[in-house]
């Protein structure tokens, strides 16, 4: 390969300014005045202006010396969006790599992947969007752009700076892109002709943020050496944020000793402690470490929380047919009931939907959905259901039924009533309990199991037909008094 021409700017001492880490950064100085540099520097049609040369990243303020192309990079502590073509960056990235391995330490790199304002479509023969070239040109990492309205979440035991990132990077925008990441090796043509050479990937991608199915979208890459991180990040970041977490994050944990050299105030030399203060920072440290475990346990615990809620919140008040079904299943198995569905067990619609059985105690549920007003039709199939019921289970008897009816479902939830039928004639003359999910929802969501079972086993009061009003609590509002924004932002968030 022909190297182009590249003219080297070196810094007067090549030393940073006290207390500023130096660190390089892949694109012309931003304050560049001759022509020639003007022409040079700028970009082309397929080319994007970095957020790094924009007047929002205040590198001193952030604690570091910006070693842009055409500066001396072989004493910096990271580099940042590096390239690895000659006349573009790829002498100052040699040097910065041959800097790092002669001081034994490890190489810091973040890499950018796509580009946020390039939404076209990719060649039919590509499955991927763009890609960040690897050191040695033999292996590089693919990006595919994901779907609008993706939501990464952090991947499994990650060490605490790579988890850091990853929340800061959540932080993105809600409209920001994001690409699949994927490790592999480079085809290629030799020169002087002769056979296609396709190279074996090399090196490990490990994830910190992945999509919906597991792909990573955020990622660490490590050769086999193990001597460098290359942080792949996507486009349209906050680069200030990520340049604090490579100060106070990356570099105290994995190269000290640039911190050192540089005399950052980041870095605290445990030689030079007092034992005091080593006994003080330990103490502080165990805190800090005893919290983030703490949060994080909790964090699973709300994570897992609301995974297990989702479904069942959905399906009882928007669901209808089997998704509804299910959800009410959900409901009586945690208030003590066994179930039986009975659609599965008996075939089709021979019986009610469930049976629902407590202590001696059992009862047919028929379940339903309107989008309006419930018809009173729908009490009919119960009451066949009940009226059969001694020929298909005659060793089972039950003692009753209840109808349970997710009504108005097009509505939000707190503008819907909540009893299913109002006509007084037609409620007087009930004799099966008739359930708005609306209402099973509230005593679901606070684990008031009493109510759904005395409302499932029947009324004994003489309003027969009518459920329970709920309990007070005093911690979840009474049904209907809920801030109507809550509900529309849930229902918001749910449906994207």
């Amino acid at each position: 390969m022909i190297r182009a021409p590249i003219v080297i700017r070196m810094t007067t001492s090549g030393s940073s300014a006290t207390g500023l880490v130096p660190v390089h950064v892949g694109q012309h100085t931003p304050n560049r005045d001759h022509l020639a540099d003007a022409e040079e520097a700028r970009p082309t049609r397929r080319q994007r202006r970095s957020a790094l040369v924009e007047p929002g990243v205040e590198w001193q303020k952030l604690g570091v010396e910006p070693r842009w192309l055409g500066m001396e990079t072989s004493d910096c502590a990271a580099a940042l969006d590096p390239s690895v073509f000659y006349g573009r960056g790829a002498d100052e990235l040699e040097r910065f790599l041959a800097g790092v391995r002669g001081r034994d330490e490890t190489a810091l790199v973040i890499a950018t992947v796509g580009d946020a304002d390039d939404d076209s479509s990719r060649s039919v023969l590509s499955q991927n969007d763009t890609s960040v070239i690897l050191p040695g040109v033999r292996n590089l990492i693919n990006g595919r752009r994901l779907p609008g309205g993706t939501r990464p979440a952090l991947a499994a035991d990650l060490d605490p700076p790579d988890r850091d990132l990853g929340k800061r990077l959540l932080n993105r925008p809600a409209d920001a892109p994001w690409w699949a990441l994927n490790l592999s090796g480079v085809t290629g043509s030799p020169g002087a002709g002769g056979p296609v050479i396709t190279y074996a990937p090399e090196g490990e991608l490990r994830p910190i943020l992945v999509d919906a199915l597991g792909d990573p979208v955020v990622a660490v890459w490590s050769p086999p050496t193990g001597d460098q991180r290359w942080y792949i990040v996507p486009n349209a970041i906050d680069w200030s944020g990520v340049v604090d977490w490579l100060i106070s994050q990356a570099l105290p944990a994995y190269v000290p000793n640039a911190l050192r050299r540089a005399r950052s105030p980041q870095f605290v030399d445990p030689d030079l402690q007092t034992q005091a203060e080593l006994t003080a920072r330990h103490a502080l440290a165990d805190m800090t470490a005893r919290h983030a475990e703490e949060k994080a346990r909790l964090e699973d615990d709300l994570q897992r929380a609301q995974a297990a809620g989702e479904t069942t919140r959905y399906g009882l008040l928007y669901g209808t047919g089997k998704e509804l079904v299910d959800a009410v299943n959900a409901v009586l198995t945690a208030a003590g009931f066994t179930t039986v569905n009975l659609d599965e067990e008996l075939g089709g619609t021979k019986s009610a939907d469930l049976l629902a059985t407590v202590e001696r105690e059992r009862r047919l549920v028929e379940i339903k959905s309107a989008s309006g007003n419930a018809s009173e039709d729908l009490l009919g199939d119960l009451q066949r259901h009940l009226a059969t019921w001694p020929e298909l289970r005659p060793h089972e008897p039950v003692a009753g039924g209840a109808l349970i009816v997710n009504h108005q479902h097009r509505r939000e939830p707190f503008q819907r009533s909540l009893q299913v039928y109002s006509r007084p004639e037609f409620v007087a003359g009930l004799t099966v309990p008739v359930i708005g999910t609306r209402v099973l929802f509230d005593w679901w969501r606070v684990s008031d199991w009493a109510s759904i079972r005395a409302a499932v086993l029947g009324p004994t009061t003489p309003t027969a037909g009518h459920a329970p009003p709920p309990p007070a609590t005093s911690g979840p509002p009474a049904p209907g008094n809920e801030p109507r924004s809550r509900w529309r932002r849930w229902r918001r968030e749910r449906t994207g």
